[in-house]
């Protein structure tokens, strides 16, 4: 059986919006820009999902991991670029 699946990029740093935080934890009417995103994902029933995440990816993981406990599915932070070379031997 086919299980649906997403993967959303979350590692932009939002220069251009003037916020020492990461683009998608910028609130957009009182709730961080990637909720929307998550939410559309599981009203269309998409159950598996991996968040590619970069800068400040503590915060972000911290907020994926409120919203993980709130709803179902699946929701996977995937290695950041940075961690991915800290990772991967040479």
């Amino acid at each position: 059986m086919n299980i649906p699946a997403a993967i959303v990029l979350a590692a932009g740093k939002g220069t251009r919006m003037k916020s020492d935080l990461p683009k998608v934890l910028f609130p957009v009417c009182g709730r961080p820009m990637v909720e929307y995103v998550l939410e559309a994902l599981d009203q269309v029933g998409v159950r598996r999902i991996v968040v590619v995440v970069g800068y400040r990816a503590d915060l972000v993981r911290q907020e994926l991991g409120r919203w993980q406990g709130e709803k179902r599915g699946t929701l996977t932070p995937a290695l950041s670029q940075r961690e991915r070379e800290d990772f991967l031997p040479r």
